[in-house]
């Protein structure tokens, strides 16, 4: 078996019947498999994959984690090559899984490889142009990254994002890697602080710009405020990385973030009312995005009762979703 595409799945709706039929529509040359861990579903996630002949295996919602979880699935697959989606990640071209899967088998080095996020069609402009800038500072064919620097790498919190920025979202792990260095059991960003033991290892990673899926969410405040305090929260307990440092600061990243939605707006043909409006409410997504930041640095001033109430990833999890 070449690959084995994994994915955890929570009440995944209508939407994962449309990722499963992207999945088995994908065109190799070689056999895959495709394999799923409902957490405790409560719509027909279950009966939406099986009927497509897809294995299921169930587990108490008390049971999931992000590393944990998805490791209990390579155990269960027989592929060389761990492919990982989410249940809201749909591949955009029947050709997703035979590039990502090239990409990581191009060098015997690579330990994993990721391609790119899109936005889907019905996302705001904003996330569209936010997913292909951020995507593109990765480059325009298959590149490998390693530790070409120790230096750098040591003294630069910039390159050091640069080399272990990974996703489970859409990823391809070599098996043989794996097996030796799983998934970490962590709280949050299971695939950026595998990426970050495997370039410390020595390994390299891929980036497949031909293996797109579309992944994007377009959060209301609240949820922005707590994805991103999840974000710095990990950052800071995991990479030691301070995403903000100062309610000054904060407010100074806010500001220059909404100048920039505003430009991306009028550059999309936006104005008056429409522009007016639009700024308005990306002016309350920015400064929900720092505000989480700065309270996800200082997550360990907060009490554990605060913390919970805040992480959106938390929440999740409680009611057993991935």
């Amino acid at each position: 078996m070449r690959a084995s595409v994994l994915i955890p799945v929570k009440n995944g709706g209508a939407l994962l019947g449309e990722v499963l039929d992207a999945v088995l529509a994908q065109e190799t040359d070689w056999p895959f498999e495709v394999l799923i861990i409902d957490s405790g579903s409560s719509d027909d996630s279950v009966q939406i994959a099986r009927s497509r002949g897809v294995k299921v295996t169930t587990i108490p919602p008390k049971d999931f984690s992000h590393g944990g979880t998805r490791n209990l699935l390579g155990q269960q697959s027989r592929g060389d090559f761990l492919v990982y989606l989410t249940q809201d990640a749909k591949p955009a071209t029947r050709h997703w899984l035979a590039k990502l899967v090239d990409g990581c088998a191009s060098d015997p080095s690579v330990a994993g490889a990721f391609g790119p996020h899109l936005a889907y069609p019905s996302a705001r402009h904003v996330t569209h142009r936010e997913l292909v800038e951020h995507f593109s500072g990765f480059g325009a064919t298959l590149t490998l990254s390693r530790i070409d620097d120790q230096d750098r790498f040591d003294s630069d919190p910039g390159y050091r994002q640069y080399l272990h920025f990974f996703s489970s979202n859409n990823s391809c792990l070599r098996r043989s890697v794996w097996e030796h260095i799983p998934l970490p059991d962590v709280a949050f960003a299971e695939d950026q602080t595998w990426a970050l033991e495997v370039v410390k290892a020595g390994y390299a990673k891929a980036f497949v710009p031909e293996a797109a899926v579309f992944h994007s969410h377009d959060f209301g405040v609240w949820e922005t405020f707590q994805r991103n305090f999840d974000e710095a929260r990990s950052f800071e307990r995991y990479f030691g990385y301070k995403l903000q440092t100062g309610v000054v600061g904060a407010m100074r990243s806010s500001a220059m973030l909404a100048r920039r939605d505003y430009s991306w707006l009028r550059a999309a043909g936006l104005s008056g009312w429409r522009l007016v409006k639009n700024s308005a409410y990306m002016v309350g997504i920015e400064f929900a995005r720092t505000a989480g930041q700065l309270l996800g640095t200082r997550h360990q001033t907060l009490p554990a009762w605060l913390q919970r109430r805040v992480s959106r990833d938390q929440q999740m999890q409680s009611k057993g979703s991935t």
